[in-house]
């Protein structure tokens, strides 16, 4: 059995309620993880056992999870202004954080607007852009969420999250990640389809100044390792890490990576 958020709680803003996970709160600066796109905060209890020893806050991105959403458009930048409100209400100055794939994308939007906000840093199987296609490639993805039914779409989604080995031995945790997947919106999945098609951070990496490791799975091919190298290399205090055997959820497939996922955002 997984372990499991001690505390839910919510936050009013325009377009809703933002809902995030707390762990037991501990000294020290939270941790602050983002989840990809289609899913919620309960992915990373899946990690809990390697990053939870601290102050966990993780959030359900606007329209995912139990967050709720006006049915308005909304951009990366949206989703990280809702990152940066909700810091704001828990008086929260100073944190490390954590993003897989679209969280990724929102945490660095964090960490290059508010600089002095971030101090660690994990961008996971993530990029700043997905390249010229992306606008054509992202609708094409957000017309199938919504013409679709939502189990007509596991089959894609899983076999680009997770290896075949892992597939094979983790069903449990494969099925976990697909019921969160499952319960998602189709119009929510399809907006944030949009949101990524236009995301495009290349400018803005370099304003980040938190300790920064890149991190993406060897067979990764939603956001593959050149994606991740170029997060490294542009980042000033960033690195990269490639990582042997694993797909886009590198952090649910491998317990070693999320060790050193931790000792990275610890340290």
């Amino acid at each position: 059995m997984t372990p499991c958020f001690a505390e839910r709680s919510e936050i009013p803003l325009p377009w809703g309620n933002l809902v995030y996970r707390r762990t037991a709160r501990a000294d020290g600066n939270p941790l602050v993880l983002l989840h990809p796109l289609a899913l919620s905060s309960e992915i990373w209890e899946l990690a809990l056992n390697e990053l939870g020893a601290r102050d966990v806050i993780a959030v359900d991105l606007r329209g995912h999870g139990e967050s709720g959403w006006n049915g308005a458009p909304f951009t990366i930048d949206d989703l990280a202004g809702d990152i940066v409100q909700l810091l704001a209400q828990l008086n929260v100055r100073l944190c490390d954080m954590a993003g897989m794939s679209m969280g990724g994308c929102v945490a660095m939007r964090v960490a290059a607007t508010h600089s002095s906000l971030v101090r660690n840093l994990a961008l996971c199987d993530t990029t700043a852009w997905y390249g010229a296609e992306a606008a054509t490639a992202w609708e094409e993805r957000a017309r199938s969420a919504e013409q679709k039914p939502r189990q007509e779409l596991v089959a894609f989604q899983t076999q680009r999250w997770f290896s075949e080995g892992f597939r094979q031995r983790c069903p449990d945790d494969v099925q976990q990640v697909v019921e969160l997947f499952l319960r998602t919106r189709g119009d929510v999945h399809a907006r944030a389809c949009r949101a990524l098609g236009a995301f495009d951070a290349r400018a803005s990496i370099g304003r980040i100044q938190a300790s920064t490791l890149a991190l993406t799975g060897e067979e990764d091919y939603a956001t593959p390792p050149d994606m991740g190298r170029a997060l490294g290399e542009g980042i000033p205090n960033g690195t990269f890490k490639l990582w042997p055997g694993v797909r886009h959820f590198s952090v649910v497939e491998s317990q070693d990576l999320r060790t050193f996922l931790a000792q990275h955002l610890n340290h």
